[in-house]
């Protein structure tokens, strides 16, 4: 039998040789000093040779147990080198099959009936909530217990719909496993029940009083913040949008700025609609911009007009800002006065309370039609959607107007504002 100062001191030679133990286990030096363990044996009839590895990675008496295991394949009627083999394929066919694999070759398969926005937060939701934990398992030993714990540290974090959201997703890369006849069974179905329920749901927060809204567009304004986060909120307070159409504005998207009838001409992908029409024109929403907006866009310009954003990430120039920027801001302002009172979305309730108050007073019959299509509220069908683009353009365009005087009434313009001659 072969002693470790043996197998630590072979050297080369001229010649490959063996340094046997028992049982048909040997060192094969090779002239270049390169040391591996084989395994002669018999099966059928015929000698055979396995390979188990290099020393010093395979100590001796791992060899030995190799080896061992080995001969009770022999005798149980196995051939080893068969057995290890199928070890091999099976290990591939577990990294082909891990709960990532599936997960991503579902997305994949999914993808094209999604939006861009949609797919993005399907797959960010699994890499940084599942991956971590679950993706280098085979798919088919992804269990309730297993699924559950990675859930609850979702819910942990206080985000217990988007652990739903993770579940339902879940539940769909299962299913597709097993219609690949990977696994059967659906673990997410099973801990369904299992998950905190959702807190009651509340509107979000909305300052709609206009002396109040005015103030804490001071108090924004004065807040130690970058210039673009500051010049987006106040882009978002005066055009009404969604924050996620605010994010992603483009510079070509602007019209006749020096013109008489500045224009944000918003594509429908940008839209919140259904994915069949973010392709079709028809749905796209115009914004007429009043003259403080344009003021936003010209003070922005000197920062970002050398990009495609308007409103670019802080650290990825070619991403859009995220849509917690603004929303930070304003929970940062004026010692955190302002959360759960107000939100980026809260801007179109604003908009739409004291336009409305403003229309009982001193509007016309049709203004309450022209406030909702300046929301650009869901439109039903593609007639609708035509009709809708530039219907009551000019009314439209003299809301704003009024809407832009009444909310900046005191405050600076945009130029003022970057040049940092506002003090609250």
């Amino acid at each position: 039998m072969l002693t470790d100062v043996q197998v630590r001191k072979a050297k080369p030679a001229e010649k490959p040789y063996k340094l046997s133990d028992e049982k048909g286990l040997f060192l094969l030096v090779s002239t270049t000093g390169h040391r591996s363990w084989r395994q002669k044996y018999r099966f059928g009839g015929k000698e055979k040779l396995l390979a188990f590895g290099a020393y010093p990675d395979v100590s001796l008496v791992e060899a030995r147990d190799r080896r061992d295991d080995a001969r009770k394949l022999i005798r149980d009627g196995i051939d080893p080198s068969v057995a290890k083999k199928q070890r091999a394929a099976e290990r591939t066919a577990n990294v082909a099959n891990s709960f990532e694999a599936v997960a991503r070759a579902w997305h994949e398969l999914n993808k094209p009936r999604w939006s861009k926005t949609h797919a993005k937060n399907v797959i960010d939701s699994f890499e940084q909530d599942l991956f971590a934990s679950l993706g280098n398992l085979p798919i088919r030993d992804v269990t309730e217990a297993l699924l559950l714990t990675a859930l609850q540290k979702v819910e942990d974090r206080g985000a217990r719909e988007r652990a739903k959201r993770i579940r339902q997703r879940a539940s769909e890369v299962f299913a597709y496993a097993a219609a690949k006849g990977m696994r059967s069974g659906d673990p997410a179905a099973v801990i369904k029940t299992l998950l905190k329920p959702n807190p009651p749901q509340t509107k979000q927060p909305a300052i709609v009083e206009l002396e109040p809204l005015r103030q804490m567009m001071r108090d924004i304004e004065a807040t130690e913040a970058s210039p673009i986060t500051k010049l987006a909120n106040r882009w978002l307070a005066l055009t009404a949008v969604r924050s996620a159409v605010q994010c992603g504005a483009e510079w070509d998207q602007l019209l006749a700025l020096d013109g008489t009838e500045p224009t944000w001409d918003i594509p429908p992908a940008a839209m919140k609609l259904k994915l069949n029409k973010k392709g079709d024109k028809t749905y796209g929403h115009l914004v007429p911009l009043p003259r403080q907006a344009v003021e936003v866009a010209e003070a922005l310009r000197d920062l970002t007009g050398h990009l495609k954003l308007m409103f670019p990430n802080e650290r990825h120039a070619h991403r859009p800002m995220s849509n917690n920027a603004v929303r930070n801001l304003i929970i940062r302002s004026a010692g955190g006065i302002y959360h759960l009172r107000h939100c980026p979305h809260g801007y179109r309730s604003s908009f739409n309370t004291i336009m409305n108050e403003w229309r009982r007073r001193e509007g016309r019959p049709d203004d309450r039609e022209v406030i909702n299509l300046m929301l650009a509220h869901v439109m039903t069908d593609k007639v609708e959607g035509a009709y809708n683009r530039a219907q009551h353009m000019d009314r439209r365009r003299e809301i704003a107007q009024i809407w832009a005087d009444i909310l900046m009434e005191g405050l600076p313009s945009a130029a003022e504002l970057m040049g940092g001659n506002w003090k609250r």
